[in-house]
C-alpha cells in the first residue's frame, strides 16, 4: 500500500489559510470601540467653573457662553481617557486657566 504525503501538504496548508483568515478577522472586529467625547467635525469645550462639565463646539465655532477651550495638550478625546477623568475633578475660570480654589468649583 502505497501512502501519498500530498494529502497531508494539502491538509496543512488548508489549515494555515484558514488560521490566517480568522486572524484577519479578529483584527478587523479589534477597531478602535471608545466612545469619542465629540463626533469627529466636533471639539470639546468645558463649562467655566464646573468639574466634568462641558460640550461639543462645531468645528470652525467659537465656544459659545459660559464655555471654554480646554488648555493644548489638555483635551480629552474619548469618554474616560486619562484627560476626562482628569476634568471630572478640576476645572477651568473664564480665561481657560486651571482653578486652584477647590471651594469655587462646583459640580455638574
Amino acid at each position: 500500500m502505497k501512502i501519498s504525503t500530498g494529502g497531508s501538504r494539502r491538509t496543512i496548508t488548508l489549515l494555515l489559510a484558514g488560521a490566517a483568515v480568522i486572524t484577519g478577522l479578529t483584527a478587523a472586529c479589534s477597531l478602535d470601540t471608545r466612545e469619542g467625547m465629540c463626533m469627529p467635525d466636533e471639539y470639546p469645550v468645558a463649562a467655566i467653573g464646573y468639574a466634568g462639565g462641558g460640550g461639543c463646539v462645531s468645528e470652525g465655532q467659537k465656544p459659545p457662553s459660559g464655555t471654554v477651550r480646554y488648555p493644548a495638550g489638555e483635551v480629552p478625546q474619548y469618554v474616560d481617557d486619562k484627560w476626562d477623568k482628569y476634568w471630572q475633578n478640576h476645572a477651568l475660570d473664564a480665561h481657560g486657566h486651571l482653578m486652584k480654589d477647590p471651594n469655587q468649583i462646583r459640580r455638574s
